[in-house]
């Protein structure tokens, strides 16, 4: 072998050997974000609609609200003649089970039996009526109930978070 095939075989080598190992290195670094997806207004607003025509079709007076996987208020619906408290407390159940990514009729029967722990969970709200909404296996967000007391709420956020899953 001449010396300048030489000298480039053992350059190609060693680019090569560079590259396998700056891939290594790479493939085994931590990312530095995290993928997010967010519920849309269009789907919080297809969200609200659905649980309206289930609390419409019972005579139920209800506040809805929808936030994002991060609990934070994509969209708020309050019907005439809701209670004044339940626009927030329909914030505080969509925003427990979006960061819980639980029914919070789970929560409740927690507590409800014995095991009232949970109670200390910071900025919590652990009443029956709020519901993850997941679509392809990913919570973008949840739906909180409010206004038709206890498993009615659950009632309607459950209807309500199936709407965009189908």
């Amino acid at each position: 072998m001449t010396r300048n095939k030489s000298f480039h075989l053992v350059r190609a080598t060693l680019l090569t050997l560079c590259a396998w190992t700056t891939a290594a290195t790479h493939a085994n670094e931590a990312p530095i974000t995290l993928p997010r997806t967010d519920i849309a207004l269009a789907g919080a607003e297809k969200v609200l609609d659905a649980a309206f025509e289930e609390a419409k079709r019972n005579s139920w007076l209800v506040s809805v609200a929808v936030v994002d996987a991060a609990g934070e208020l994509v969209a708020l619906r309050k019907a005439d003649g809701a209670i004044g408290i339940s626009p927030s407390v329909a914030i505080g159940k969509a925003r427990t089970a979006a960061l819980l990514r639980q029914p919070l009729k789970n929560f409740e029967e927690y507590i409800n039996n014995g095991r009232p722990s949970f109670l200390a969970a910071p900025d919590v709200l652990p009443l029956e009526g709020g519901m993850p909404i997941v679509v392809d296996g990913i919570t973008v967000g949840a739906v909180g109930v409010s206004g038709a007391h206890g498993p009615n709420d659950s009632q309607v956020a459950t209807i309500a978070a199936k709407s965009v899953t189908q």
